[in-house]
């Protein structure tokens, strides 16, 4: 049986190379899927892009898959609204390569401004239209946010900002609830853990993990329209996903327990 170290080396060997791999042919191959894609969706450039951003997230999947055991929960595929708000927990670099999993490839990310600092994304962040929220005004942002969501897209947002570094929910920042409730649209929290295992802030080796994606149900943001509704709508928003954490902690915890018994 293969030590934890062992497996250490040869995740970060196997994962690494294959996505660098990934990544190359990607870029390569960009003009071809950009032009076939185009064609046969008679989808405009950013919905293009942000489907090959998709795309990448299942390759990762793929990649990962020898040494991450790694499963979405909770609500089904018909009952997340196409066109929602998600907010999303933050622990690390790679929660982002998850959201491959989720049913709709027309999901604009709000982020900070880093990831565009990072040349070999950069590009395709900026052709998928990301909303680079340090840069943007609130105005320009929640101009941009509409337009996606009335256009049938879904936004989103690590309320956070930025990632967490013990593990625990941080405060949450109000853009996200702000534009659910201008739209009309409902807010989808999504709860992720086990990638500050895989790779947490700080440290650069990949590491095999058990990572878990829970999508709750949908909170209409129509409830929530009185004069400073958002707050409310922020504030029950991180308590469910706070609760839902907490739940999930236990339950792997339990199975820890029940697997070493």
């Amino acid at each position: 049986m293969l030590t934890e170290q062992i497996k250490t080396i040869l995740m970060n060997l196997w994962v690494y190379s294959l996505l660098l791999l990934a990544t190359a042919i990607g870029i390569i191959l960009t003009p071809v899927l950009i032009a076939g894609f185009v064609i046969t969706y008679r989808w405009n450039l950013a919905r293009v892009v942000r489907h090959m951003i998709w795309l990448y997230g299942r390759v990762w999947l793929l990649i990962i898959y020898p040494f991450v055991d790694f499963k979405r929960e909770g609500v089904a595929d018909e009952n997340i609204p196409p066109n929602c708000v998600f907010v999303i927990n933050h622990l690390s670099f790679f929660d982002t390569y998850f959201m491959g999993s989720l049913p709709s490839s027309d999901v604009t990310f709000a982020v900070r401004s880093w990831p565009f600092k990072m040349f070999w994304y950069h590009f395709f962040m900026r052709l998928a239209g990301y909303l680079e929220v340090e840069e943007l005004s609130w105005q320009q942002t929640l101009d941009k946010g509409l337009s996606i969501l009335h256009g049938g897209g879904a936004v989103l947002f690590f309320p956070e900002g930025h990632r967490s570094r013990t593990g625990q929910l941080q405060r949450f920042y109000s853009g996200a609830f702000k534009m659910a409730v201008a739209s009309g649209r409902p807010i989808v929290p999504l709860c992720i853990m086990g990638t500050d295992r895989l790779l947490p802030p700080g440290r650069k080796h990949l590491k095999p993990s058990t990572v878990r994606l829970r999508v709750l149900a949908p909170v209409d943001s129509a409830d929530y329209g009185e004069e400073g509704g958002h707050r409310r709508l922020r504030k029950e928003v991180k308590a469910q996903i706070a609760q839902e954490l907490e739940l999930m902690r236990h339950l792997n915890i339990d199975e820890t327990v029940g697997g070493s018994a």
